[in-house]
């Protein structure tokens, strides 16, 4: 098995840290930005935000056609600082929350999947920063 190519993506939100953690965090934040296009969506989300908990959501596009868990377990918890965590299929993710002010930036590292490409991971991540922003 050839070692998992390692990605990171990141941006800067206009929004204080804590927001920024809860709207990352909290499962009704989470069913609104969690998509990588408008014909997706996640329909349930779970979240145990503390070193051995379990996170799961679900996504599906909103044809039914398809549809998917994005599950894990948490690894390391820091507060406002930190998320670490093995996913379902064993590929590690770490994301990083740096406090600026009223800015911070997120840094998401994880072990690349061949399924979907980076652009679907940074479309994401573009979503959650326009909902983050918005509220």
């Amino acid at each position: 098995m050839n070692q998992a190519q390692e990605i990171q993506i990141q941006t800067v939100i206009k929004r204080p840290v804590a927001d920024v953690w809860t709207y990352w965090t909290e499962p009704d934040h989470i069913k609104v930005w969690n998509a990588a296009s408008d014909d997706w969506h996640t329909t349930e989300a779970t979240n145990d935000v503390q070193a051995g908990g379990r996170f799961s959501s679900h996504m599906a596009a909103k044809d039914g056609s398809m549809g998917f868990d994005f599950s894990g377990v948490y690894l390391e918890v820091i507060l406002y600082e930190k998320l670490a965590y093995t996913l379902d299929d064993g590929r590690h993710v770490t994301v990083l929350f740096t406090a600026n002010g009223e800015e911070t930036e997120v840094v998401e590292t994880f072990e690349a999947e061949s399924m979907n490409p980076l652009e679907m991971q940074q479309a994401i991540l573009d979503r959650f920063k326009a909902y983050a922003e918005q509220h």
